[in-house]
């Protein structure tokens, strides 16, 4: 189980680096899934297949999938990887950068330290992950589903944008096209009565 936690992890780490670099969102939503697979993995290894099989379930399925609707929605092309080049420029890297070197030093300060102590995961059933979440995590649950929330308001806002933007000649607003009534006569686009019978 250790060395699949470790491979799993490295798979996560190399997955997730590789999200943040690629140009194409296709790509980077791919690596992504990688990622949240290997998570999952880690989790189980820690004793806690509850956690995994969420983190499959929810993450990298429903989320992943609804990341995906998005991406074909905004129909994100050549334009937006020249966008993406663009801002990729090596001084974008530095703060990342700096961050990740003290996270770094953290843990191989922690995993140096003499005093530390090996402890064996313990298996987490599902009934101890409800209780956590709606006692003493209510808040931060509360807090992730008004996060969702916008995120989904945000969503159908640029549908709706992006809808608005195609020309009404387009719906047959503006032509003369005919139309059958509710009576079955004939009414013009754009006149409300119907068409006199010959």
């Amino acid at each position: 189980m250790e060395a699949a936690f470790y491979v799993a992890g490295a798979v996560a780490v190399i997955s997730t680096l590789l999200t943040i670099t690629r140009l194409n969102p296709m790509h980077a939503l791919l690596y992504l899934v990688l990622s949240l697979l290997a998570v999952a993995v880690v989790f189980f290894t820690l004793g806690a297949p509850f956690i995994a099989a969420l983190e499959v379930i929810v993450y990298a399925g429903a989320i992943m999938v609804l990341f995906l609707f998005v991406v074909m929605m905004l129909n994100l092309g050549e334009q937006t990887m020249s966008r993406e080049r663009a801002w990729l420029t090596p001084g974008i890297w530095v703060s990342p950068g700096i961050l990740s070197a003290v996270l770094l030093a953290e843990v191989v300060y922690l995993l140096s330290r003499s005093d530390i102590q090996q402890t064996a995961g313990q298996l987490i059933t599902p009934k101890q992950v409800g209780i956590a979440l709606f006692g003493p995590y209510v808040l931060g649950v509360e807090l992730a589903s008004i996060l969702l929330l916008g995120g989904l308001v945000g969503a159908f806002h640029l549908g709706v944008r992006r809808q608005s933007t195609i020309p009404e000649g387009k719906h047959g607003v503006h032509s003369h096209d005919s139309r059958p009534a509710p009576g079955g006569d004939l009414v013009h686009a754009g006149d409300d009565r119907p068409a006199r019978q010959a």
